[in-house]
């Protein structure tokens, strides 16, 4: 047996890091079988040095995220506990994207989620191919304003395939702006948590920021820019060679994408696995492959994924 002492700055922090009603320390004690109380204006932990030091890294990661402005929501307390209890785990990433706002601090969760970043600054070319939830179009856009911040590039383009998920397109009400924008929505998401409303508004109307369909991007040639690709399963082999020959001088491209939810018709190749056969290995370039273990949504989207891969039979 043996205990360690976290220090606290006040009540406002140890409520902040137990979360409301302690859940987030109830799903720590359930997680690490160590003992956690609070005492004196510091944080006790006891038990076998294996739990104490697993239960003290938790801790002290939360606490990190306190002090850098971030809210500890239970999401994020289920992805330290997934990252920091798990045999394979490498620890925690410290790595951070610089996007310059108040109360925003972006940083990979996962190892999978720190090569992406790592790979994203490396490379002019990253393709990521992962399952919902892995934060391959937020990272990838975290990056992106990372670029404009810092002045190493122009211009960011942010693009979709309008592929029809099960829907129809015409039978959506309004012009085809109003039908083409909820497949546009997620990107517009993105950078609206990672920059001032008036100032996104403005870098838009500037054309400092794109946000097009895909098929806007023929025939053009994006010099400065750093240009991301959204759902790229849903390309076609020529849309995806048309997209990435539009990159220019200076410029990156990071090409997203989810190969298990393909909505393009039947018998369609899609661009990005062809992609992957024909480009896999081009230097300058690099893959990233993200897992279910870097899934850093809700924690119920883990469990949907496994469901959906185990089959209808499984449970």
């Amino acid at each position: 047996m043996i205990e360690a002492f976290i220090p606290v700055s006040g009540p406002d922090q140890l409520i902040q890091l137990f979360g409301p009603s302690d859940q987030h320390l109830r799903r720590i004690r359930e997680a690490v079988p160590a003992k956690i109380h609070a005492r004196e204006g510091k944080i006790r932990v006891s038990g076998d040095e294996a739990a104490v030091l697993q239960a003290t890294a938790i801790i002290e990661q939360l606490k990190n995220e306190v002090s850098v402005g971030g809210v500890i929501s239970a999401e994020f307390v289920d992805t330290v506990l997934a990252g920091l209890t798990d045999s394979k785990a490498t620890g925690p990433v410290e790595m951070k994207v610089d996007v310059q706002r108040a109360g925003v601090s972006i940083r990979p969760r996962t190892a999978g989620q720190g090569a992406y970043i790592e790979a994203i600054r490396s490379n002019d070319l990253v393709f990521c191919i992962g399952p919902a939830g892995t934060g391959k179009t937020y990272l990838a856009v975290a990056a992106a304003v990372e670029a404009l911040r810092q002045n190493q590039v122009r211009k960011v383009v942010l693009v979709r395939p309008a592929v029809e998920a099960g829907e129809s397109l015409g039978y959506l009400p309004g012009d085809l702006r109003a039908k083409i924008n909820p497949y546009l929505r997620p990107l517009l998401d993105g950078l609206g948590e990672m920059m001032d409303f008036d100032q996104l508004k403005r870098y838009m109307a500037e054309d400092v920021i794109e946000v097009a369909p895909l098929a806007y991007m023929r025939g053009r040639t994006l010099n400065n820019a750093f240009i991301i690709m959204d759902e790229a399963q849903n390309t076609t082999v020529g849309q995806m060679k048309m997209f990435l020959t539009r990159m220019g001088a200076n410029s990156k491209v990071v090409v997203t994408g989810d190969a298990t939810q393909v909505d393009l018709p039947p018998h369609t190749m899609s661009g990005l696995i062809d992609a992957r056969r024909r480009l896999l290995g081009i230097e300058g370039s690099e893959w990233v492959e993200l897992s279910k273990e870097d899934i850093v949504r809700h924690r119920l989207v883990q469990e949907i994924v496994n469901a959906y891969e185990e089959g209808p039979d499984a449970r």
